[in-house]
């Protein structure tokens, strides 16, 4: 999708964060499982992103990989099999994606994030991925402060332990007004 063309749309954008991972972290095996269990449910959520041409935005850490791209990233997941291949395969981006690589927790700090959304438009996110007491958090928690719209689907985050989850989903909800449902009840945000 065309930035120029997408501008003054009012659709919302999905943000996938860190979803293209090796895992290769400390108790990197559980946050793998759990986010294998969140794939099939944020993959029908962005093909519903697709068929509306709404924006969707892949957001990664970059693992310090400081001359690495997007793509390479991709590539060392495809590569090293297992859990980071099947997440990789479903839900590389696509050509009509964006993607943004960032260097900490939330994808608004030190990215051009904020300068893509402007161009598109954008006043809602719904932010998916991994961790919710991480990453997701940090994210939702900055947009809240840029006062945009934000939703988080509750089946398509994850967290290492799904008390950690529980408790992000509820912080995320009473603190920053963020709307938590299952995202099969995602809805009014886009004609389907």
């Amino acid at each position: 999708m065309d930035v120029a063309k997408n501008r003054g749309r009012k659709a919302p954008a999905l943000l996938l964060v860190d979803m293209i991972n090796l895992f290769d972290f400390p108790d990197g095996s559980a946050m793998a499982t759990a986010a294998r269990r969140i794939t099939p449910a944020l993959a029908r959520l962005r093909d519903r992103f697709d068929r509306a041409g709404a924006p969707v935005i892949h957001v990664n850490d970059n693992f310090a990989q400081w001359r690495g791209e997007f793509r390479d990233l991709v590539a060392s997941c495809m590569d090293a099999g297992g859990i980071p291949a099947e997440i990789a395969t479903r839900l590389a981006p696509q050509p009509q994606h964006y993607h943004v690589l960032k260097p900490k927790h939330s994808a608004f700090a030190s990215t051009p994030l904020p300068v893509l959304l402007a161009k598109l438009g954008v006043r809602r996110l719904v932010i998916t991925g991994i961790a919710a007491d991480s990453c997701v958090l940090a994210t939702a928690q900055d947009a809240n402060m840029a006062e945009y719209e934000v939703w988080v689907p509750s089946d398509c985050v994850a967290s290492r332990q799904p008390q950690r989850k529980r408790e992000a989903l509820s912080l995320l909800s009473r603190s920053l007004n963020a709307r938590i449902v299952a995202s099969n009840r995602v809805r009014g945000l886009f004609p389907e």
